[in-house]
């Protein structure tokens, strides 16, 4: 029972290394969605999507190089 878990959360860890990065793009992709909803432009929202993930994942690059030392 112990291998399976293990295999399991390793495999888990190849697609969600960080669970902030993984929520915050979630949330970031929700929002876009609601925009999107709400009748903004889908061009501009999509631009804000794009801007947005780059911002997070170099966010959460740096914090993980200064944990890193």
């Amino acid at each position: 029972m112990g291998a399976i878990r293990t295999m399991l959360r390793e495999l888990v860890g190849l697609f969600v290394d960080d669970g902030s990065l993984a929520a915050c793009a979630i949330l970031w992709v929700a929002a876009c969605a609601l925009a999107v909803k709400l009748g903004l432009p889908a061009v501009w929202v999509g631009a804000a999507l794009a801007a947005g993930l780059a911002a997070i994942l170099v966010e959460n690059a740096l914090r993980g190089a200064a944990r890193k030392g």
